[in-house]
């Protein structure tokens, strides 16, 4: 079991509280990933994918199981807040620690502007009486004040959220499978295989775009000081929700690609208004089913996605800034409430303004989500190389499926698809990285180059040992 103990040594004081357990874990990392995520985004991977939009999303669920091998790997070795930021810089170094910290801050400042601007369009059209800029308004208040009560209050609102949204999935594959056996659609396996689409390039460009899907379960990582069970918990916890929403996703996709009222058209066109899975909802069950899954889709970004978001990256903001790599007061934490309130405050206020930005663009969405993926695969890379170099190099490990051959098959599959990327994207991550060396080059001019504390013994432990 994680105890204060644990952080004492690496120098950290126990300051968040303690009081999440497996199935806190687990329901927020299936809030964070959205059990149905895929309706949202389901057109451009199917048109992505030449139509094999269950093989893009059975390929990154195998592509992310190594991945949460590594979280498991490396947040039992530093379970602390942090994740990526603290794996790399601890087994690795606080130089690249920090660039792994801002890398990922692509994908987790973004993160939440993205699913309120989404939810705040999708909502307008349901209701166009209420402007775009009112409902992201209201989405963010509701979040940042949940999230300022403390993280109990989190996890009580988003358990029961998440209930909501596997009921309106589990209408979907009902109604849907009825379809199917009813002669509604077309039964076919072309959406995991095409021979006259296939190419390995052509999936991996649709998988950059499925992986906005799976953003969420790595954030369970966020929590390791929050969790009552301690850090083997956080990587089963990763494990299981990785796997339970890609067979739910798979599902969905699947079931949607054979109910697609034109494939051609979509194909070739691709999904502009972003309406190709209700569309073919609309042909399962009605305009009933097509709205139900719109609402709730928009629903679930817009509250329980986006508030557990904005938990992660304040936790993010909040370890960075306690190791003096971001401005001191986004370590301040609510004594009261047991909660990073300035990085919680700082997060609603960046999103709201990002969100209203982007909303004034035509292409707000397609680059919020192209660089969002980005940073995140590319992150997603640093956690194999840190259990090599930690666990094989510097502890010379002898376990080698574990600390070689795992990550190294992650770390293969993800390269790839990052190459496969959209190029756009890839410009404006790597100009993003690119800032991030301006910035440690402009910490270690000023004498605050990156260091974190319990990398090597502190006074206080010398003192202690020299007792002994």
């Amino acid at each position: 079991m994680t105890t204060s103990n644990d952080l004492a040594r690496y120098g950290y004081r126990q300051e968040l509280s303690r009081q999440l357990r497996f199935r806190d874990l687990l329901a927020y990392g299936l809030v964070y990933m959205v059990p149905i995520a895929p309706m949202a985004i389901f057109g451009s991977v199917y048109a992505g994918s030449g139509g094999m939009v269950a093989l893009a999303y059975a390929i990154g669920v195998v592509a992310l199981v190594f991945t949460a091998f590594s979280y498991s790997q490396m947040v039992k070795a530093f379970p602390m807040s942090g994740s990526v930021y603290n794996y790399a810089g601890r087994g690795i170094s606080p130089p690249v620690g920090f660039l792994a910290g801002w890398v990922i801050l692509l994908d987790y400042v973004l993160v939440p502007g993205l699913l309120y601007l989404v939810a705040s369009v999708a909502m307008h059209s349901t209701v166009p009486a209420v402007p775009v800029w009112l409902w992201l308004l209201g989405f963010v208040a509701v979040n940042t004040v949940v999230n300022s009560v403390g993280i109990r209050m989190t996890a009580v609102v988003t358990r029961v959220m998440l209930v909501g949204e596997l009921i309106v999935l589990a209408v979907f594959l009902v109604v849907a499978g009825w379809a199917l056996v009813t002669g509604r659609g077309r039964f076919s396996w072309d959406a995991f295989y095409n021979a006259d689409t296939f190419t390995w390039s052509l999936v991996a460009g649709a998988v950059s775009i499925a992986v906005l899907s799976f953003l969420g379960f790595d954030g369970i990582s966020m929590l390791a000081e929050e969790t009552r069970d301690g850090a083997r918990q956080i990587g089963r916890a990763m494990a299981a929700v990785l796997v339970l929403a890609g067979v739910l996703f798979i599902a969905q996709t699947w079931l949607a690609a054979m109910l697609v009222p034109n494939p051609g058209g979509l194909l070739a066109e691709g999904d502009v208004n972003g309406t190709a899975f209700y569309d073919a909802a609309a042909v399962a069950g009605g305009s009933w089913l097509a709205t139900v899954c719109a609402v709730a889709t928009a629903i679930a970004w817009g509250l329980p996605n986006s508030m557990v978001a904005q938990v992660a990256t304040s936790r993010l903001l909040y370890a960075m800034a306690r190791d003096r790599q971001l401005p001191a007061f986004l370590a301040k934490v609510s004594v009261r409430r047991s909660v990073p309130i300035n990085a919680t405050l700082l997060t609603g206020v960046v999103s709201l303004a990002l969100g209203l930005y982007m909303a004034t663009r035509a292409d707000g969405i397609t680059l919020l989500s192209s660089l969002i993926n980005f940073g995140a695969m590319v992150a997603f890379l640093v956690p194999h190389v840190s259990v090599v170099v930690h666990h094989l190099i510097r502890r010379r490990s002898g376990n080698w499926f574990a600390h070689l051959l795992m990550p190294a098959a992650g770390f293969v599959i993800l390269a790839y698809v990052v190459v496969n990327a959209n190029i756009a994207a890839q410009r404006l991550g790597l100009a993003w990285l690119g800032l991030g060396v301006l910035v440690l080059a402009g910490l270690y001019l000023t004498g605050r180059r990156p260091v974190l504390s319990g990398l090597a013994p502190t006074q206080a432990a010398r003192r202690d040992m020299e007792r002994v």
